[in-house]
């Protein structure tokens, strides 16, 4: 959007709630005093090598950005990138991943379109609706909050050691298990408990995604490392260096905005700044509501764990 900021002065379009005026999980135009209209999309090459379980994981992680903003998703449109001679079936089964992923968030299918390339590509683009009054956008984080994480951390690693034949087969069944839930639960309630910011951990990492809701909050954000949760084996590809490149270009862009006071070696720095597909929520809620909300999102099937709080600050995120 930078090179064109110009030819769209935020003043002009006063219903654009999010969009134009500071970067945010998804677009939210008002239709009304009750009703906004989220449009999102993401895409993406294969993460698995189950074409069904690609299609759930590339709708999952589409859909989240209407979650994170505190929504829910009505339709989709498939956005498909096919190479020629692959046959239907490997299609199919992406597709019919991808549209029962949809029907599980109670949204559909209403089109798509798709195009030839040299390699398989699959995601969506998403319309959904939130009260124009309780979007949960990412710089609403208060000091004193507390920061709760939900699903764990590690799907960059994982996956990268899976193209690499490096993985093994649990680690692989954990690591898709959880990139193809929906983070609906968690966010219903975390709207239920009126949480102050939210965002999803996807490719910028938790550390870009927290200096994203630290810096639009005016904040800064404190993580313990010690209270952070692993998808199983992510730590031992860590250590294995087995990062994709994603890992080394979020180091570089979002290490000024990082500080680590906590004794971490190289790896554990990497870790945290390893690009997660269909990673979790980051909430910002009042430090009385953080640990009720944390019980009900477990007992409502995911996990969730406070891991640090919220300072008076400028941006930054200390690792402690």
């Amino acid at each position: 959007m930078r090179p064109l900021a110009n030819l769209f002065a935020e003043s002009d379009y006063p219903d654009l709630l999010v969009g134009l005026a500071a970067p945010d999980d998804a677009a939210v135009y008002r239709l009304n005093e009750q009703q906004a209209i989220i449009s999102t999309t993401d895409f993406f090459p294969p993460v698995v090598d189950d074409p069904y379980f690609f299609g759930a994981i590339a709708a999952a992680n589409a859909l989240s950005d209407v979650y994170a903003l505190g929504g829910e998703p009505l339709m989709a449109i498939n956005l498909v990138a096919y190479p020629d001679g692959y046959g239907l079936e490997l299609l199919t089964e992406i597709l019919r991943g991808g549209a029962e992923k949809v029907r599980e968030a109670g949204a559909v299918i209403a089109g798509g379109h798709t195009v030839t390339d040299k390699e398989p590509k699959y995601g969506l683009a998403v319309t959904g609706v939130v009260d124009p009054q309780r979007i949960l956008s990412k710089g609403g984080a208060r000091p004193g909050d507390r920061l709760i994480l939900t699903k764990p951390l590690g799907t960059g690693v994982i996956t990268t050691a899976l193209k690499g034949g490096a993985a093994s087969e649990q680690h692989i069944e954990a690591a898709t298990a959880s990139m193809a839930r929906l983070n609906r639960d968690a966010s219903r309630l975390a709207r239920k408990a009126a949480v102050h910011a939210m965002t999803d951990i996807t490719g910028y990492s938790l550390l870009g995604h927290g200096h994203e809701m630290a810096h639009l909050s005016g904040v800064d954000l404190a993580i313990q490392w010690n209270a952070l949760r692993w998808l199983p084996g992510a730590l031992d590809y860590g250590a294995q260096g087995l990062f994709p490149g994603g890992m080394w270009r979020n180091r570089e862009f979002f290490e000024k905005w990082t500080r680590f006071e906590a004794a971490l070696d190289d790896v554990q720095q990497n870790l945290l700044f390893d690009p997660q597909t269909s990673g979790g929520l980051l909430i910002a809620a009042a430090a009385e509501e953080a640990d009720v909300l944390c019980s009900a999102i477990a007992a409502a099937g995911d996990s969730a764990a406070v891991i640090g709080e919220v300072r008076h600050g400028a941006g930054l995120v200390y690792v402690v």
